[in-house]
C-alpha cells in the first residue's frame, strides 16, 4: 500500500533493473502498483556496509521509500516484503525475460494496478514450476492488453467476423487475424489454436506452440524489431 508522509513516498515493489552509478551508488528501475515503474537513485547502495547492499534483488517483493519529484527520485529506505521462493533455473531466465519486456514496453510513471498483479502472480507461478510456456503466454497478453495493445483474436480484424476453428488465418499485429490466402508466405495459424488462446486454453500442446510463435510476431513489432538481450540466452538453453 502506498502512503505519503513528510515529503516521502513509500510502496511495495519489484526491482527490474539495476545500473552501477559513479563509484557507490545504483540506479534502480523498480515497479510498483500505484506509482508504475520509476527511477531511483540509491546513494551508497554498494558499499559494503549499505542497509540496502543485499536487498535490492530482483523477483523479491520489497517495501521501498523514496522522495523527490524529477524523474529520477532517492531511494532513501529498502527492505523485504513477504518472502517468496527464489528463482532458479529455467525459471530465472524467464524472469529475466519479464523483466526487459517491462522495461522496454512499459513506460515510465504510468500506473498500472493490474499488470502489476499479473507480473507478482507469474513471479509466483514461475516459483511453484508451473510450466512456463503458459506462464510467459499469458504474461505477454497481459502485458500487451495493459499498454494499449491487447489482442482480439475470436473475430477477423477487418470485418468482426467471428474466427472459425476450421478456418486457417494469418496475424496482422494492427490489425488482428484474417483468413489467409493460399499464396502468402506469411506466418500460419488455426483458427482452432487462436480460439484456444483468447479462451485461456491451453489443454492441447499446438496451442502453446502456435501461441509462442504468435507472441513473438506481436512483440516483435512493438519493440520495432530489436532484439531482446534475454532471447539469445533462451536460444541457448532452449526456453520457452
Amino acid at each position: 500500500m502506498s502512503s505519503e508522509r513528510q515529503g516521502k513516498l513509500s510502496a511495495s515493489g519489484y526491482v527490474l533493473h539495476t545500473l552501477p552509478w559513479r563509484e557507490t551508488s545504483l540506479l534502480v528501475e523498480v515497479l510498483t502498483r500505484e506509482h508504475g515503474r520509476i527511477a531511483l537513485m540509491a546513494r551508497g547502495a554498494r558499499r559494503p556496509r549499505s542497509t540496502v547492499r543485499g536487498v535490492l534483488r530482483a523477483f523479491q517483493p520489497l517495501d521501498l521509500e523514496w522522495f523527490g519529484k524529477n524523474e529520477l527520485r532517492t531511494l532513501s529506505h529498502a527492505d523485504w516484503g513477504e518472502w517468496q521462493p527464489l528463482l532458479n533455473g529455467q525459471a530465472l531466465y524467464c524472469g529475466l525475460y519479464l523483466n526487459e519486456l517491462m522495461m522496454r514496453l512499459v513506460a515510465r510513471d504510468d500506473p498500472h494496478p493490474t499488470l502489476f498483479d499479473a507480473y507478482a502472480m507469474t513471479l509466483n507461478d514461475l516459483s511453484r514450476g508451473v510450466l512456463e510456456e503458459i506462464v510467459l503466454r499469458r504474461f505477454e497478453l497481459a502485458l500487451l492488453r495493459e499498454i494499449g495493445y491487447g489482442l482480439r483474436l475470436d473475430a477477423v480484424g477487418l470485418d468482426g467476423s467471428p474466427v472459425q476453428k476450421d478456418l486457417i488465418y494469418v496475424f496482422d499485429p494492427q490489425q488482428g487475424p484474417r483468413v489467409a490466402d493460399r499464396r502468402t508466405n506469411a506466418v500460419q495459424f488455426s483458427g482452432s489454436a487462436l480460439l484456444a488462446i483468447a479462451a485461456d486454453d491451453w489443454s492441447e500442446p499446438s496451442t502453446s506452440a502456435q501461441a509462442k510463435i504468435l507472441m513473438r510476431q506481436v512483440l516483435a513489432f512493438h519493440l520495432g524489431n530489436q532484439d531482446l538481450n534475454t532471447r539469445a540466452l533462451f536460444k541457448e538453453i532452449s526456453l520457452p
